[in-house]
């Protein structure tokens, strides 16, 4: 028991390990990502999830409509309907990504069976091997602490109403449609345990989904920045190839004569071969990324759009109303755009190794493969949302400075 959950630290940072974290939390979830895994999901869990975004739904999207749009349209309070909406709004976020991962499971399962198969190749110990799994260590840092940001976000904002005096839910302005009034037995223990289970919902669809998202462009992040070491010691490794190779038995003298005709050619066939397998490498890396963005392109659009339009809601309401919400939307947005700045640096680090290869030792042969690798890295690997807006630190400014300019402008109007 105590080694399985060792297995979630950072003890344990290879590909396998890591997408077993994943597919274990997500099994809750019903969603079954990984083949290796044969064993069935346990009915109770499809009961569970079933009966936990049914109540997700009937609090912060039934009674979240029927209160901004029906109740506050009533009593006229402006601002319990914002800090209600900010609310509904943010929380779909989890939702749009588990339906897109339903609608594309096959292809989900997938890329984790193309992600293996590709690892599987990785020769322990080896160069190429370490310098994988020091880049994967990050990515999992990284998707830890995303997980736990948001997964305590959550934690934080059930526990809250339950430290203060007397009786309060996590939204006091906030009416659950049929049960009112909300402060008197059984409504209040209903309403508690109804947002108690949205809020868990809110915040357990996108800590993972996210997760799998970060694991999966990390393991391309690395990939890359692994390939890059390869490029650049290329012509390294292949005179240190040629020294094992031809090391004399009787004398242990090296034949190292920089004209020799057959050293050239011994060289530029360890190169030839090495070029070969990278390119392998860095085709599987683009197949993988382009399959991840055939799936997500869709979700992450649709979660920039929520969130744009949550955070400025948010901001409407007051700091002082939504300070749990604002960190839980402006965390996610972080973290797609930096999942894709990664890859994009991971790309053109490739591009700049590419052209630092000592090409000009290479034969005519080598030098043509070099050129064609150096025309396409230039074509730098990224993610979108939906094809609209490249996902990057450029990206993550604009959309703040878009929120700030939305909320001041609206801020204006309201006074």
């Amino acid at each position: 028991m105590l080694e399985t959950v060792r297995k979630f630290g950072l003890g344990h940072c290879d590909l396998p390990t890591m997408l077993w974290n994943v597919s274990f939390m997500l099994r809750a979830l019903t969603l079954h990502i990984d083949t290796r895994n044969n064993k069935r999901i346990s009915p109770i869990f499809y009961v569970i999830t079933s009966v936990a975004i049914a109540c997700y739904f009937y609090v912060y999207l039934v009674s979240m409509v029927w209160f901004v749009f029906c109740r506050c349209m009533e009593t006229g309070n402006v601002l319990a309907a914002l800090i209600v909406f900010s609310l509904g709004i943010s929380s779909e976020i989890g939702i749009v990504k588990l339906f897109f991962m339903f609608l594309y499971i096959d292809n989900v399962q997938q890329i984790v069976a193309e992600c293996l198969a590709n690892d599987a190749l990785v020769v322990l110990s080896s160069r190429f091997s370490k310098n994988l799994l020091k880049t994967l260590r990050n990515v999992k840092k990284r998707a830890m602490m995303f997980w736990i940001v948001i997964i305590n976000n959550g934690i934080v904002y059930i526990v809250k109403p339950l430290l203060l005096p007397g009786r309060h839910i996590m939204e006091d302005l906030f009416i659950i449609y049929g049960l009112e009034p909300t402060y008197e037995s059984p409504n209040y223990e209903l309403a508690f345990f109804l947002m108690s289970i949205g809020v868990c919902v809110t915040c357990y669809l996108p800590a993972n989904i996210t997760a799998f998202l970060i694991v999966i462009t990390g393991y391309v992040e690395a990939q890359m920045l692994s390939w890059s070491e390869e490029m650049i010691h290329l012509w390294e490794d292949a005179e240190n190839n040629y020294i094992r190779q031809h090391l004399q038995p009787d004398n242990n003298v090296v034949v190292n004569d920089p004209m020799d005709k057959e050293k050239h050619k011994v060289l530029n066939e360890y190169v030839s071969h090495r070029l070969k397998v990278i390119i392998a490498g860095h085709a599987a890396n683009i197949n993988i990324l382009r399959q991840i963005e055939e799936i997500f392109r869709g979700a992450i659009a649709l979660e920039f759009c929520l969130l744009i339009i949550g955070l400025i809601v948010e901001l409407l309401g007051g700091l002082e109303n939504t300070y749990m919400e604002i960190p839980f939307a402006l965390v996610q947005v972080a973290m797609d755009c930096l999942a894709g700045q990664r890859v994009m640096d991971a790309s053109m680090v490739f591009e700049r190794a590419v052209y630092d290869c000592k090409w000009e030792n290479f034969d005519k042969n080598n030098m043509k493969i070099v050129l064609l690798m150096l025309q396409n890295s230039q074509k730098t690997m990224t993610l979108s949302a939906g094809g609209i807006t490249k996902l990057s630190f450029v990206s993550l400014m604009a959309v703040i400075k878009s929120v700030y300019s939305a909320y001041t402008t609206l801020r204006s109007t309201m006074k």
